[in-house]
């Protein structure tokens, strides 16, 4: 007797009607996401999160009465955050929140000028435990992550999500080196694939080894490594 896969239960939470409703109607053709609420403004928000559980929220930033950032904040305190995914759904204008977002727990970052079947994947995604992040947005979280002094309480080998920390970079190949750098500055697999000569399949074999020399768990928090160490400018 097969087993059916249970529905991935989404909060939806942005400031705009138009919005909510343009997500729903995208989301109600999905036979594997059930909306479970809806939510206009900040404090609902975060009591919406602990009435209904939701696997997934996507949160909008500009909330009235207590905006995006500080949802994750209270859902922190609440201790939501490991069983909750949020999927910030923002404009590009914000990126200069991303970070203290990601550092807040959020999972992944989808801009609302996306194409629209990206909805639904992102939130696959992010139930599943990964992080959501395009090219775009990655280039934008490293880019503020990549100046001290807007940050200077996050040490140079301490990863985003506070897992343990990154080994000896001695440890690296030549050609690992290069393919971090390409990572930090937004490439996707098939593009560092194309620009090294190298297939794809090989790409994915460094980054599973550089990810093991370093203990880092996904593709942000290499990025991260290689702004906290300089790899970024290095050639």
């Amino acid at each position: 007797m097969s087993s059916v896969t249970a529905p991935i239960r989404v909060l939806i939470a942005d400031a705009f009607p138009i919005v909510i409703d343009g997500v729903r109607s995208i989301l109600q053709h999905s036979p594997g996401i059930q909306i479970v609420g809806e939510c206009s403004d900040g404090g609902e928000t975060v009591e919406k999160v602990l009435q209904l559980d939701p696997d997934v929220l996507v949160l909008d930033l500009k909330l009235p009465r207590t905006d995006g950032l500080s949802v994750l904040r209270n859902l922190q305190a609440q201790d939501r955050a490991n069983h909750t995914k949020v999927l910030l759904f923002a404009s590009a204008e914000q990126k200069d929140e991303f970070v203290d977002a990601m550092k807040l727990g959020c999972s992944g970052i989808l801009l609302k000028d996306n194409p629209t079947h990206l909805i639904e994947k992102s939130i696959q995604k992010v139930h599943a435990g990964e992080i959501w992040l395009d090219s775009t947005t990655t280039a934008a979280v490293i880019r503020q992550f990549a100046s001290p002094n807007d940050h200077p309480n996050v040490p140079s080998t301490t990863p985003l999500n506070g897992s343990k920390p990154s080994r000896e970079r001695a440890q690296l190949s030549q050609r690992e080196r290069e393919i971090i750098i390409l990572i930090a500055q937004g490439y996707k697999n098939k593009e560092i694939a194309e620009k090294m000569f190298i297939t794809e399949q090989t790409v994915k074999n460094h980054l599973h080894n550089v990810f093991d020399k370093l203990g880092v768990s996904d593709r942000l928090e290499l990025a991260l490594y290689a702004i906290h160490n300089s790899l970024h400018v290095k050639s």
